[in-house]
């Protein structure tokens, strides 16, 4: 959590390096650095989504990567795997396992999955309650640090949805995608932020305009540029004086048409989405 200067908190404002999946770590966090923000969270790095393997072929060990992050003035909020509450295999939660040495040495305290499904009925509740608690039970056992944060992608978008999961674990930490919730769910975010602020540590941001574009009903465009209301969101969000991670997911990884992160983060800043104080060079 970062200050301003009458020490009162502020929002952490950070990417996620699925808008950048090419580069290597010190080249993702040179970039945040760049334009003045204070995280990153990983998704991808050097090509891949496979980050166990990527830190191992890259830092060696654990510590080695401790070491590396210690460097830098830009942290990492979060490391965001594949595994969704839905549907969880036991190849799948060992693959998550996987994530555990590496964030608990350099200290990342959050790893993000998805809730899978897409009804949100009671089967799909339950698996995902069962996904929980199993890590509930792992985390306790190992005694590891880092949070499970689960993403409003899939079956979390409508507010029922949300209020049943939360009604039976009220502790869930979430990383709401306001932009999910809203173009996908019809949500109002304002309205969302008033029901999810009590479990909410992390915020995916993005824009789009009502043209279907290749793969989605609609098309991303340039943050400010669209029609997703982020004024009355950060209202909201300054009003409740909320101090975690705003994000700005840009999803070139899957959308190779986007123009690049760092166009996308000058067009954050220049269109109001991040405080006017940031910006690097």
């Amino acid at each position: 959590m970062t200050t301003v200067d009458n020490d009162m908190p502020r929002m952490t404002l950070a990417f996620s390096t699925l808008g950048c999946a090419d580069l290597e770590l010190d080249q993702a966090l040179a970039l945040a650095e760049h334009h003045g923000l204070d995280a990153i969270e990983i998704r991808a790095l050097g090509g891949t989504i496979d980050l166990a393997t990527y830190f191992t072929e890259r830092f060696g060990s654990p510590a080695a990567l401790a070491r590396a992050l210690e460097e830098s003035t830009v942290s990492v909020c979060a490391f965001n795997t594949s595994l969704r509450l839905v549907g969880a295999t036991s190849e799948a939660k060992e693959e998550f396992l996987r994530y555990l040495p590496w964030a608990e040495a350099a200290g990342i305290r959050s790893l993000r999955v998805f809730d899978g499904g897409g009804t949100g009925d009671e089967r799909e509740l339950d698996e995902a309650l069962s996904t929980l608690r199993w890590w509930d039970e792992t985390a306790t056992r190992e005694g590891f640090a880092a949070e499970m944060v689960v993403e409003t992608h899939d079956c979390l978008v409508t507010s029922d949805a949300i209020a049943r999961i939360l009604r039976a674990a009220p502790d869930c930490a979430l990383l709401w995608d306001t932009h999910h919730t809203w173009r996908k769910g019809g949500q109002d975010p304002v309205e969302t932020w008033r029901q999810v602020r009590g479990n909410t540590r992390h915020l995916h941001v993005k824009d789009s305009i009502s043209k279907a574009g290749p793969r989605l009903p609609y098309s991303y465009v340039l943050p400010g540029s669209g029609e997703f209301p982020m004024a009355a969101l950060r209202s909201a969000l300054a009003a409740d004086g909320y101090a975690g991670v705003v994000s700005l997911e840009w999803e070139k990884l899957w959308h190779a048409e986007l123009p690049s992160l760092d166009l996308a983060l000058q067009a954050a800043q220049g269109n109001g989405w991040w405080p006017q104080e940031l910006g690097g060079e």
